[in-house]
């Protein structure tokens, strides 16, 4: 798969994925829309303009410091001091049918790719009841002038095919002030694979946009729940990011919790009590089969997770009566630990470069959060406000330590940087708790429990700014989400 990207004079971003789920590798650059004047060299104007904007107003509501030609913007300062981003306007008419059989996969897609970038917050769809341009084919020149009318800022067109059960998808994304083309792209699969193709194009979209990696063609592993609160059955579940091809990867018959994903996205490490006590257990997604790991006769072992490059377990080991941090080989079984302390040492999660290890502890009198080395060695605490600190994960970026923080009756999702400096809480609630990274390190999923004895857990996401904060829909109580990578 190629992409090309026409931002800030950017170029050609290139990669190549193999074929998954009836996503076939056949993707490729479309040929550019007659009368284009893109020059990957020169940057446009108008998206330019809109992209400096947008990329400033991220930059600062992430926590980092904004470069100072992008800070010249006046308007853009006040948006970003209020804490405001004014979502930017796109136009994405129903993607057009190229074939008879395409006509509802056309109008499916095109609803995914909307929802998908209207969803980040950051991007505001204009309605077609207020287009004033018409696409009637997908190699007619564009009329930029009927955009410019309603404020479109970008231009999304694209058409479906639909032959022997393979479904094709084409599209064009222009910067309507310009009146560039950025990106043309062309996705091929199997027509059970048609969400796929359309995350797959929002991807391209947003990063077109926005300058970032997308996260829309992502799933999401975490705990379905079912019952009464007081005797709640759990099993694993794996979705799409948005909630969408629920499957199940395990029954109800024991208690399993924190399930993490792989680096590659094939396994799933969680804590399973069908023994009767916690262990880790690994499974196979594709094929639903599972094994014990980090096994020691009298121990209990928890809150697993993979170092980047998969090829280790960080986890919680419990023996008589004290609970510290070790590390496991999956092909070796060799174990090796990490800590010696009285304190408990527990939620581990490697940095992105595998050289750093952040988790909580007790040692000094109260949960607080703490970084040290992933060989091992002194460790460094991070976390000095207000409260108690847990279940801390490193950001995909390295930039970020997402974490759970309690404070007298409410529970909070919050993020800081790596050395415990400027912390910010985005969420506050009953009980908010266990943040995951999308893979592009822009959004955080968590549980969010509701009080009470008919209370239950859903799940929901929030921008790192503290913005767009929203439920993602499941069958049913959830709880323990965690986020794959973008999927091959």
């Amino acid at each position: 798969m190629s992409l090309r990207q026409g931002r800030r004079g950017a170029g050609r971003q290139s990669f190549t994925n193999a074929p998954r789920a009836g996503l076939e590798n056949e993707d490729e650059v479309i040929p550019r829309s007659p009368k284009s004047r893109y020059n990957p060299a020169t940057p446009p104007q108008g998206m330019y303009l809109m992209l400096q904007s947008l990329v400033l107003a991220l930059a600062v509501l992430a926590l980092a410091p904004a470069p100072a030609a992008q800070a010249q913007s006046a308007p853009l300062r006040i948006e970003i001091t209020e804490g405001v981003i004014e979502p930017l306007p796109y136009a994405a008419p129903r993607f057009l049918a190229e074939t008879a059989e395409a006509a509802q996969y056309a109008a499916d897609i095109s609803a995914v790719v909307a929802a998908d970038l209207t969803g980040t917050g950051l991007m505001r769809d204009i309605p077609e009841t207020a287009h004033l341009g018409r696409i009637a084919s997908f190699e007619a020149p564009v009329t930029y002038a009927d955009w410019k009318a309603i404020n479109a800022q970008a231009l999304i067109v694209g058409a479906v095919a639909v032959s022997g059960g393979r479904v094709t998808v084409k599209f064009r994304l222009y910067d309507v002030f310009s009146g560039n083309e950025m990106v043309g792209l062309q996705f091929g699969g199997s027509a059970a694979s048609w969400r796929r193709i359309a995350h797959k194009v929002a991807d391209a979209a947003y990063s077109a946009i926005t300058g970032e990696g997308g996260y829309f063609d992502s799933r999401v592993v975490f705990v379905s729940e079912a019952g009464a609160k007081d005797a709640r059955q759990k099993r694993l579940a794996v979705m799409d990011y948005d909630g969408a091809n629920v499957q199940y990867l395990t029954d109800s018959s024991t208690i399993v919790l924190a399930p993490r994903f792989s680096p590659t996205g094939d396994r799933v490490l969680y804590t399973t009590y069908e023994t009767g006590f916690p262990r880790i257990k690994m499974i196979d997604v594709a094929a639903v089969t599972g094994r014990f790991l980090a096994d020691q006769p009298g121990t209990m072992t928890f809150a697993p997770r993979f170092s980047p490059d998969g090829a280790r377990v960080v986890y919680s080991l419990e023996q008589g009566g004290n609970t510290d941090l070790w590390v496991t080989d999956i092909a070796s079984g060799a174990a090796r630990r990490l800590t010696s302390t009285p304190g408990i040492e527990t939620a581990p999660s490697f940095s992105p470069d595998g050289s750093m290890v952040v988790f909580e502890s007790d040692r000094s009198g109260t949960q607080q959060l703490y970084v040290m080395p992933a060989a091992g060695g002194e460790a460094t605490r991070i976390s000095f406000g207000d409260g108690r600190y847990s279940t801390p994960v490193w950001s995909p970026r390295g930039d970020l330590v997402a974490f759970t923080k309690q404070t007298p009756g409410r529970f909070h999702i919050g993020v800081m940087r790596t050395d415990g400096s400027e912390e910010r809480l985005l969420t506050a609630s009953f009980l908010d708790e266990g943040p995951s990274w999308a893979p592009n390190g822009r959004v955080i999923m968590f549980s969010r429990e509701s009080p009470g004895a008919a209370g239950e857990s859903r799940l929901y996401s929030v921008d790192i700014s503290g913005r767009n904060l929203r439920q993602v829909p499941t069958p049913g109580p959830a709880s323990d989400p965690a986020w794959s990578p973008l999927q091959p």
